[in-house]
């Protein structure tokens, strides 16, 4: 395991012996009053089924269930209580109808073998099994609300810092550019370029400065969110330090793919500039679109590919190209439920967004007289500082409430598939001090 609690090294397995069932009771253990020997050691069946009882009926006056484990048994006295005419049940002497057949208080009862196998240990705020989507969702919404002190600071944080660099280049670049660059207002062809410059320079340095705060963010979330599985307190200054030595290597794998993608669309692109360079502007478009469609649907196949990576890299601590392999690998098989669920949770934060801004727009173009203009592109675009200041309000308190439940989604999408390929629920709930670990999957998972 690494240092980061409750997270075992990558790719580490339990081992045969940790994963083998202990052996059953012997002769001189309650329930085994038959005086059978004891088992021998050997290799022992593997994952859930039915749990015999030790004390046996007669041969030959009773029959084995036909249903599959998990289904409830067939109805009839003779399963729960005395078969009539007969005193004892299952057509036998007295005392085969006593516990350990389905009567209440008994060890190995059928209601335990027919109920399936035990519920998984919840230390924190998943399950230590492999989760649902309903599960993964959930438990985005429970970090939050059973963290929201932290987690709330922490996308406030970056809310804050986001919108206000945003409102200055809203207000003060952008709108002097795109009124300088109005219709009514021709320019020279050196002025213009400059506005455009000044207009490229903002948004990058918007785009830099946003993304800084969401790598933080995300970085500090994750730690978060590794405490929450685990049921441990996390605060600020936890949380800070355990990310911080995480961050540059967070940013150089963010470059590493932002320049992957541009050069995928890049060279994508390539054979409708040469067509276009050869005359033919009809083949140069045809090309142009089909050569941006083919890259864009490569890009998403490595989008998701790689969607895993930032929280191997937090909570491995490993580099930049290990982490990118080790998303491959637990991606691998799995591609189109990863991409179902990150498509359903940023549906639902896009959507949650929307409505939480929907009211401070209506009040900012109450508020601003110039507001539904400039959104409709009249005085060359203009918005006044009121409008922007009570749209970037909305904003912030949507970032707020969203960021920690998209952050959450993709870390449970890490935990539920190194779950399902690594058997990290062991890790976690020995990490956790869950007593009497199983030694075996707890059986499927609905929804999953």
């Amino acid at each position: 395991m690494t240092d980061t609690p409750g997270w075992a090294s990558p790719g580490s397995d339990p081992t045969p012996e940790e994963r083998e069932p202990a052996p059953s009771g012997t002769a001189d253990q309650p329930g085994n009053d038959s005086g059978a020997p004891a088992p021998q050691p050997g290799p022992q069946p593997q994952g859930p089924g039915p749990q015999w009882s030790g004390r046996q009926p007669p041969p030959g006056q009773w029959s084995a269930p036909t249903g599959a484990p998990g289904q409830n048994p067939p109805p009839g006295p003779a399963w729960g209580g005395p078969r009539p005419g007969t005193p004892g049940g299952y057509g036998g002497p007295p005392g085969h109808g006593a516990p350990g057949y389905g009567m209440p208080g008994g060890h190995g009862a059928w209601g335990g073998g027919w109920g399936g196998p035990p519920a998984a240990a919840k230390p924190g705020v998943i399950p230590l099994r492999p989760l649902g989507v309903g599960e993964i969702l959930d438990g985005a919404v429970s970090t939050l609300r059973a963290y929201w002190r932290t987690v709330l600071g922490i996308s406030l944080g970056l809310a804050v810092v986001t919108e206000i660099v945003a409102v200055l280049v809203q207000g003060y670049f952008l709108n002097r550019t795109t009124a300088k660059a109005s219709f009514g207002d021709p320019m020279p062809p050196a002025e213009a370029l400059r506005v455009m410059g000044e207009s490229f320079l903002s948004s990058v340095v918007l785009g830099l400065i946003t993304l800084i705060g969401t790598l933080i963010a995300t970085a500090m979330l994750t730690s978060v969110t590794s405490r929450a599985v685990l049921g441990r307190p996390a605060t600020l200054g936890e949380a800070w330090r355990e990310a911080r030595p995480q961050l540059l290597k967070l940013f150089g794998q963010m470059l590493l793919l932002g320049l992957l993608g541009f050069g995928i669309m890049l060279v994508a692109s390539v054979p409708g500039i040469i067509g276009f360079l050869s005359g033919s502007r009809v083949a140069g478009v045809a090309l142009l679109i089909l050569g941006l469609g083919a890259g864009m649907v490569v890009l998403m196949w490595l989008t998701v590919r790689f969607s895993l990576a930032a929280p191997a890299l937090m909570l491995e601590k490993q580099g930049i190209m290990h982490s990118l392999r080790r998303s491959t690998k637990l991606v691998q098989g799995s591609w189109w439920r990863v991409l179902g669920i990150q498509l359903l949770a940023g549906l639902i934060v896009g959507l949650v967004r929307v409505v939480i801004s929907i009211p401070f727009t209506v009040i900012a173009l109450m508020a601003s007289d110039d507001g539904l203009s400039g959104l409709l592109g009249q005085n060359g675009g203009h918005l006044s500082w009121t409008f922007l200041m009570i749209v970037g309000i909305g904003a912030v308190i949507g970032i707020t409430i969203t960021l920690p439940i998209s952050a959450c989604v993709t870390v449970f999408l890490y935990i539920d598939q190194r779950i399902r390929r690594e058997g990290l629920d062991l890790e976690l709930a020995r990490a956790a001090g869950v007593q009497g670990v199983p030694a075996g999957a707890p059986g499927p998972v609905p929804g999953s």
